[in-house]
């Protein structure tokens, strides 16, 4: 622990952090800046993923955000993973530029390369083809697809789920996912991580209330 520096000034590690995941997917949601991103990185140093994105193949460097977290977890398991994935939306493109320079084998890609399809399709690429069983750390899958293919990743995670070959932990913004059956929702809000429904996040409460009545919204946006 380094008291004072980050990621350790993050409200929520002020009195320390124990989480249990208990059930096969769990959502992290909370605003901007509240630790979930952190925590996540710190989860893939620990499990030995890469840096951009990958598994145990792909280095996380040690000068990587959420490396020095990572050496102050202390994680244990009930069955230890050997296999798993860990996505960072925003650093996708890299790790798909580093499966071209290493020359991968897109086979369990799809049997393309991710830079021959949009965004959305090589995120659902990925998710169809890759994703089995073991530990999936994914920092905001639904940056690249659109409602539709939300679902069909909804849809992914449940088969996987419900067989309980694969464990989803998942930061996100999305109101739909967090409303996938089954699965646990954590809220980081005022420094504290808790269990909340996810009828009673903001981001499907605000998200309903504007889809029901945007005028309303925009009165107070606007001015109008």
């Amino acid at each position: 622990m380094q008291p004072g520096v980050h990621p350790f000034t993050l409200p929520i590690l002020t009195d320390g952090l124990s989480l249990d995941f208990t059930t096969p997917v769990t959502f992290l949601v909370g605003e901007n800046g509240s630790g979930k991103s952190t925590l996540l990185e710190a989860l893939a140093w620990s499990t030995g993923f890469g840096m951009h994105g990958g598994n145990r193949d792909h280095l996380f460097t040690e000068s990587a955000e959420g490396h020095a977290l990572g050496r102050a977890l202390s994680l244990s398991w009930r069955q230890r993973s050997t296999d798993g994935f860990f996505l960072r939306a925003e650093t996708f493109h890299q790790f798909s530029t580093q499966l071209e320079e290493t020359g991968t084998e897109f086979r369990r890609y799809g049997g393309r390369s991710l830079h021959e399809r949009s965004h959305g399709e090589a995120f659902l690429a990925l998710f169809e083809h890759r994703f089995e069983d073991g530990l999936y750390l994914l920092d905001e899958p639904e940056a690249a697809l659109s409602p539709q293919r939300q679902l069909a990743f909804m849809r992914i995670m449940h088969s996987l789920a419900s067989q309980r070959v694969a464990q989803f932990i998942v930061a996100t913004h999305s109101p739909m996912l967090i409303c996938l059956p089954g699965a646990r929702v954590l809220s980081f809000e005022d420094g504290q991580i808790t269990p909340v429904a996810y009828e009673d996040t903001e981001h499907f409460q605000l998200s309903r209330g504007f889809l029901n009545n945007p005028e309303r919204y925009f009165r107070y946006l606007f001015d109008e």
